[in-house]
């Protein structure tokens, strides 16, 4: 056995896979953990767990930030690595290949994107592979409607090259193309199937909301589960179900049972967050949703918005623009049983959909240095981006919490590893720790982590996270971002 570079000296370490739960030490070696232990032998770098848990980084399927910054609060939040799987990127390799040349603090990767792919095939959309580019067409009608079949097949021609590069899956924004053709989704099922590569469905409509739409998103998803036999992940069933959680977690409940591959995940927040120039922020539509205007607050002024007069404006002006959608009361009890019930749906993983930061144009309206720490005061995000983690343990996991430690470190590391290890085998290291898995470690204080991120301040980084590290590298030690430390390697799937 090599020498160790680092060890984590005395903390609880808890293994979601194995079930160990025990005080130890953990030994590093390069990027790899190599012992646990009992008073191990003495390395160059010890870093002091007494009184605190030590388990695997929590692996976020659900991330739409891919910038150092932003990254930067995922990582003081517990997350090791953070993958753009829901929108997806096109081509995933310019993708790739941009997260590297800049670096980041923690493990990156992307899906291929249906909505990218079918805005080249539909509307002409130039792909540069960055999610900007869909929110900077996110309102343009024709990438909504059904399309030709020869629009189907560039689409899906995309969508397999991209698989064949190594995208981890298929990321499908339906919810924002209500007028496009089930059956086209189940082509893109078929695809996906056919490379053995999972997909992660921002679902259509429901039934409930639009009774005239062209199949209920719910019955859409564990349908192209069942006739293709491809992984359908549904992402954040908290906010695309809303109030008709418990009749969609049922149905995909039954659909499992019956053997169809369907997966959930959700975040611990009662508000969403798109841009604004979404179909279904439509003035006329809201009302499918329980939402008015003032629902709405635009981010990049902060504006609660007054009428449908000005949402028709900004949706003009600035369609990529991010807007807070409040749909459940977080103070309210009824609201907040009903989000728990999607958290602890068995086997539902944590995941944060946290957002790009958005530059206020109360401020300068400009992005400093990219590599500025902490996050300029003039950054706006969602809460979710900095405290989904902190917040979930503090929900599932804190006193009188429904799950309990263990099980909650589950759905935010080993869960989402398994999700993605048959087509990307090198998730078979991440989300444990055990001798031979990666390093990607979170060290946090169970009586202290908390969410400090809220609606009116974003971007406050959580608590109670002591020490992250990236493949053997510290990126929080001590409770801070180390700055220089850019360690983050991508995760990617075998090119075919």
């Amino acid at each position: 056995m090599s020498m160790p570079d680092l060890i984590v000296r005395g903390g609880r370490v808890i293994d979601p896979e194995s079930g160990r739960d025990e005080i130890a030490d953990v030994a590093v070696s390069g990027d790899r953990v190599i012992d646990i232990g009992n008073e191990l032998a003495p390395a160059p770098v010890e870093l002091d767990a007494a009184g605190h848990v030590v388990t695997a980084g929590f692996i976020d399927l659900h991330s739409h930030v891919n910038g150092v910054a932003g990254l930067r609060l995922q990582a003081m939040d517990g997350v090791t690595t953070a993958l753009e799987l829901e929108a997806g990127v096109t081509p995933v390799d310019a993708a790739y290949r941009q997260a590297a040349a800049e670096g980041r603090p923690v493990n990156f990767g992307f899906a291929t994107s249906w909505a990218l792919a079918r805005l080249e095939a539909v509307a002409g959309v130039k792909l540069d592979g960055r999610l900007s580019t869909f929110l900077d067409n996110i309102a343009r009608p024709e990438w909504q409607r059904s399309a030709t079949p020869a629009q189907v097949g560039a689409v899906l021609d995309r969508l397999a090259a991209d698989l064949a590069d190594g995208a981890i899956g298929i990321g499908v924004l339906i919810g924002y193309a209500p007028g496009s053709d089930p059956a086209e989704y189940l082509q893109m099922a078929g695809v996906a199937a056919a490379a053995g590569a999972p997909t992660f469905t921002h679902a259509r409509d429901l039934i409930e909301m639009v009774p005239g739409t062209a199949i209920d998103g719910a019955e859409e998803i564990v349908r192209a589960a069942a006739e293709t036999g491809a992984q359908m992940h549904y992402c954040h069933v908290n906010s695309t179900s809303n109030r008709y959680a418990d009749r969609v977690l049922d149905l995909v409940a039954r659909a499992q049972q019956a053997g169809a591959r369907v997966s959930t995940e959700a975040y611990p927040y009662g508000s969403g967050m798109t841009g604004i120039g979404a179909a279904f922020l439509a003035p006329e539509r809201l009302a499918e949703r329980g939402l008015t205007p003032q629902s709405l607050t635009f981010a990049p002024t902060g504006e609660r918005i007054a009428n449908a007069g000005r949402l028709r404006e900004l949706r003009a002006t600035d369609p990529g623009g991010l807007v807070i959608i409040k749909q459940l009361d977080e103070d309210d009890p009824a609201d907040r049983e009903l989000l728990l019930r999607s958290l602890i749906f068995p086997d539902a993983i944590v995941a944060s959909d946290a957002m790009p930061l958005t530059w206020s144009k109360a401020g300068s309206g400009a992005a400093p240095d990219p590599m500025a720490w902490p996050v300029s005061a003039d950054a706006v995000t969602h809460p979710r981006t900095a405290g989904t983690f902190s917040r979930s343990l503090r929900m599932l996991a804190g006193p009188g919490g429904p799950l309990g430690l263990t099980e909650t470190l589950r759905r935010c590391s080993l869960l989402p590893a398994r999700l993605l290890q048959d087509r990307v085998p090198a998730m078979r290291a991440k989300g444990r720790l055990q001798p031979g898995s990666d390093a990607d470690l979170v060290v946090f204080d169970p009586a202290a982590v908390s969410d400090q991120a809220t609606y009116a301040v974003s971007t406050r980084p959580s608590t109670g996270m002591k020490h992250v590290l990236v493949n053997g590298t510290p990126v929080v030690r001590d409770g801070a971002i180390v700055t220089a430390a850019l360690p983050g390697r991508p995760v990617r799937a075998a090119p075919r």
